[in-house]
């Protein structure tokens, strides 16, 4: 879909739910072997944003693209709210509970003022547990919502920023280049070191034998 199409369902949105404005929220990081979820909740403000032209699914975008946008949706936003869900804390509560728990520190950093009167459309097939606002769950919303499509490009790029420092401080996984996601050079790469920190114990295979001889 194009942004102005974008624009419409969240124009549409606001209409249908009675809202001053829309929380766009989403996540990246659910799926990788290491590293934080994170999570953005961005409410932007309404009518044609020019600007914003280019904003979709940051699945469907490069990485130089996505850094080329994400000033931009900083600058045009009325507020971003970024929340992140730590390796161990994924381990703890399970990663769907980790990644509600990052979208609600997300919200939590927006500013009060500009939560009155909104309604949050959230990415997925799932509402969020006490998410402090009324809320929408849109499936394939980042493909539908330009608020949505806004926090899928915040959330991208802030972890893959910092899969990028992790790299430095845990040489030797890659995860600069596959940002701990379960490619071959991964793996291989856990066959040899074992995990590290920022690992996912609970994932597999992290919870397989044959990773336990390597480092700690």
């Amino acid at each position: 879909m194009t942004a102005s199409a974008l624009e419409r369902f969240d124009l549409d949105m606001r209409r249908l739910l009675g809202a001053s404005c829309l929380v766009g929220i989403d996540e990246a990081g659910r799926g990788p072997l290491a590293g934080p979820v994170v999570a953005a909740a961005v409410i932007l403000p309404p009518g044609d944003l020019p600007e914003l032209a280019g904003v979709r699914d940051s699945k469907q975008l490069s990485p130089q693209a996505r850094r080329r946008l994400f000033p931009r949706i900083k600058a045009c936003a009325r507020a971003v709210g970024v929340g992140w869900a730590l390796s161990r804390e994924i381990d703890e509560v399970n990663v769907l509970q980790a990644t509600f728990l990052a979208m609600r520190r997300a919200v939590g950093r927006l500013p009060s003022k500009e939560k009155a009167l909104a309604w949050a459309l959230v990415d997925g097939g799932q509402r969020v547990p006490e998410l402090g606002l009324p809320q929408r769950a849109v499936v394939r919303g980042d493909a539908l919502s330009l608020s949505i499509a806004s926090a899928s490009v915040v959330a991208k790029v802030v972890r893959d920023a910092w899969m990028a420092v992790l790299d430095r401080r845990h040489p030797g996984y890659g995860f600069f280049q596959h940002k701990g996601y379960g490619t071959s050079a991964h793996r291989e790469a856990l066959e040899r070191l074992g995990p590290c920190p920022e690992h996912r114990r609970s994932f597999a295979p992290l919870v397989q034998p044959l990773l336990g001889a390597g480092r700690p």
